[in-house]
């Protein structure tokens, strides 16, 4: 029955190496490899018109509960990609029921992914590296953004996956306080709500009938996320505060290549704005700014 709560919990919560691997096609379009003797799937987007040569490679992670059909429609990266000419993955989580209700390891969060320490990080590195290794990918421009459970996922990439990540873009996530510093400097753009009662903006638990799907390790402040990548990407001071009307944005004074600027929404709660709800009861997107452009336009800047 725990569990059965769990489920609905991060349903809600989307607004919604090693090894050999292998590759193989299913039924509904996904993808599919073998990690660690795992069948892992995902979904590619691969623009009609692409520009000659590699292009960038954008993976967008879905959150709690949630799936890889759900982060499509729900963040708008595919018609971005379409426009721009960049492919766009779309990775599934784990959980107990075949491709729904997916979550990921994000140390401290959340449900399935969390309690089974699944590999999420080998299954990313091997993602990329089979894009990286099907020729049109270029290995120094891959970007990692996420909702949610997805956007704690995105930190834990940056920080572990900075030999293959050129930047990172978490939505409506968060960190813990207790990650280690990457090898290397990674970009790093947060975008989250102030009316978020999910991932609050003063950090702690969620603030939700929910807790089962965290380990019981409160989240830091919004604000804390740029504090953690600005002394990874030696960046100095405090950041300079604007105030755009129904957003603020939060940008650290940092080396160049190194960027780390934070946005918070006014006007919205658990959602991805200028996308769509991940179901009816879900918290509604603010249209102050669309997600997408705003993290596309900050990867177009950075590479490895």
């Amino acid at each position: 029955m725990k569990h059965l709560f769990l489920v609905i919990g991060l349903l809600l919560l989307t607004g919604c190496a090693g090894g050999r691997t292998t590759r193989v096609g299913t039924s509904d379009g996904r993808q599919s490899l073998m990690h660690r003797g795992t069948e892992r799937t995902y979904v590619v987007r691969i623009p009609s018109s692409l520009p000659a040569g590699r292009v960038p490679l954008v993976i967008v992670l879905h959150g709690g509960g949630g799936n890889a059909f759900i982060a499509e429609r729900m963040t708008g990266f595919t018609a971005k990609a379409n426009r721009e000419g960049f492919i766009v993955v779309y990775p599934d989580g784990s959980g107990r029921r075949g491709t729904s209700l997916l979550t990921w390891n994000a140390r401290h969060c959340c449900g399935y992914a969390m309690e089974n320490d699944v590999d999420d990080v080998g299954f990313i590195r091997a993602l990329i590296d089979r894009l990286v290794a099907d020729g049109r990918v270029d290995a120094s421009r891959v970007y990692v953004t996420g909702m949610s459970n997805g956007g704690m996922l995105s930190h834990r990439l940056g920080s572990e996956l900075s030999d293959r990540i050129a930047a990172i873009a978490p939505v409506v996530g968060g960190v813990f306080g207790d990650e280690p510093l990457p090898a290397r400097p990674v970009p790093a753009l947060m975008i989250n709500a102030l009316q978020d009662r999910m991932i609050p903006y003063e950090g702690g638990l969620t603030a939700g009938r929910f807790g089962d799907a965290w380990d019981g390790t409160p989240l830091k402040a919004v604000l804390e996320q740029g504090t953690y990548w600005a002394r990874s990407n030696r960046c100095e001071g405090s950041p300079a505060a604007q105030d755009h009307g129904r957003f603020t944005t939060y940008t650290h004074r940092c080396p160049p290549g190194s960027a780390v600027r934070i946005y918070v929404v006014n006007d919205m709660g658990h959602a991805w704005p200028g996308g769509q709800p991940g179901t009816r009861r879900a918290d509604k997107p603010s249209d102050a700014i669309n997600a997408a452009d705003v993290i596309w336009s900050f990867f177009r800047e950075h590479h490895r």
